[in-house]
């Protein structure tokens, strides 16, 4: 079960940090280079607890579906969604937010489980894990230009 902790430090607000990090908009624009769209659920706006989205990409060349559900909230220091069906066996993504130095430290814990069991785990190894570790990056530095360019002069 591997676990992904990326940590990235925004001069914005914590709410301003927090909302962006669950708007369709902002995930659809961050996550591009996947033609990601909503395509089921909560498909624009802010997600809220309880609601689901369904997420329509291509990653390694297929065309995929998952569902998401946000199982905590905590606005605006954390939230957590976490897969209800997909091409993972299971995922738990946690959002944390913190103010700090006038800004928001903001962390991710991505703790998931690939499906195949022998050969997820060696496809964790090979490929799986260094490509979720960038499109978390890819996605976190979107939000912190969007973040960023939205503070007060």
């Amino acid at each position: 079960m591997p676990v992904i902790v990326q940590t990235l430090f925004i001069h914005a607000p914590v709410e301003v940090c927090f909302d962006l990090s669950r708007s369709i908009e902002i995930h659809m624009e961050s996550t591009s280079q996947t033609k990601e769209r909503a395509v089921k659920g909560r498909t624009s706006g802010l997600i809220e607890r309880g609601e689901t989205v369904t997420w329509e990409a291509t990653h390694f060349g297929v065309r995929q579906q998952l569902t998401a559900v946000i199982s905590e909230f905590e606005r605006p220091h954390r939230f957590v969604d976490e897969m209800v069906s997909g091409a993972f066996k299971r995922f738990k993504h946690e959002h944390r937010f913190e103010a700090r130095d006038g800004g928001t430290l903001m962390t991710d814990i991505f703790d998931y489980t690939s499906p195949l069991g022998p050969l997820g785990r060696l496809a964790d190894v090979l490929f799986l894990r260094s490509y979720m570790e960038r499109f978390l990056m890819q996605r976190n530095e979107c939000i912190k230009l969007q973040a960023e360019n939205k503070r007060p002069s």
